[in-house]
């Protein structure tokens, strides 16, 4: 099995810029998108969907908040459209496809980089508060799934990178949303006190592998990049890692797609 994850920054015009085209070249069983950007129902509507696959998309309350969603080429026995968080759910930040022997789900965190403290409510709640409070409920929801016998990947945009390999110098240096202490700590929490894997670092410990380059921070100039992208998965399914890597060279966004190859059997 096949996993892409990819943060389109607008559906649209990632497929005016190719993705559709690079996609088929891919071979990919599922294709966890992040931030769409649109209506769901545009999403059939404006024939956004490639050729072959079907397509479970959920959007927010604002086309801003990014909305997530899932291309596969196998039916799933069941959709999830968030995980019961109503602010997360309002903005549209998760979808779950259950398949047969695993489930793989589409995640979207809030980003922050360079409005850490700007006021988004009359409560004195800053852009980085609402993050930190989604962070806060998928985590809890994390520790319920790392429970469970069912086994899941997550093709997440977390908005945060954990190690300082995982970020280019400019990170370590400026107090930038995304490598805060407090952010890479929920990390830690994540990875080494609930058992989750971080796949693309199980077989790549290589630095400088990085997959966004924000405009806030010039990355594409600087070569600023960040690791934010990620394939969490369940540990009963750690073994079944075959490949992954970082398409850098493929720009639909500021954000470049995560492969991984998994040994597991989709097809019900």
């Amino acid at each position: 099995m096949r996993v892409v994850s990819i943060s389109v920054n607008g559906l649209a015009q990632a497929v005016e810029k190719g993705f559709f085209d690079w996609l088929a070249e891919q071979d990919a069983d599922v294709v966890c998108v992040q931030d769409h950007r649109m209506r769901a129902y545009e999403i059939e509507d404006f024939n956004l969907i490639p050729e072959g696959y079907e397509a479970y998309f959920i959007d927010g309350e604002k086309n801003e908040d990014g909305g997530v969603g899932i291309y596969t080429r196998h039916f799933p026995k069941a959709i999830m459209y968030g995980f019961a968080n109503e602010q997360a759910d309002r903005e549209g930040r998760f979808i779950q496809a259950d398949f047969d022997k695993v489930s793989v789900a589409s995640v979207l965190a809030p980003c922050a980089l360079g409005r850490e403290e700007e006021l988004i409510s009359e409560d004195d709640l800053t852009v980085l508060d609402h993050k930190d409070d989604f962070m806060d409920a998928f985590g809890l929801h994390m520790q319920k799934t790392l429970r469970k016998r069912r086994q899941f990947i997550f093709g997440a945009n977390l908005q945060t990178a954990h190690h300082v390999t995982d970020a280019s110098p400019l990170y370590h240096r400026v107090d930038f949303s995304g490598f805060l202490p407090h952010e890479r700590a929920w990390l830690d929490r994540l990875f080494d006190e609930m058992g989750c894997v971080d796949a693309f670092r199980d077989i790549n410990k290589q630095s400088n592998q990085f997959t966004w380059w924000p405009e806030q921070t010039e990355g594409s100039r600087k070569n600023a990049g960040i690791r934010v992208d990620y394939q969490l998965m369940t540990p009963g399914i750690r073994k079944t890692i075959q490949d992954g890597w970082i398409d850098s060279t493929t720009r639909f966004s500021d954000h470049a797609p995560v492969i991984m190859d998994y040994d597991i059997e989709i097809g019900i």
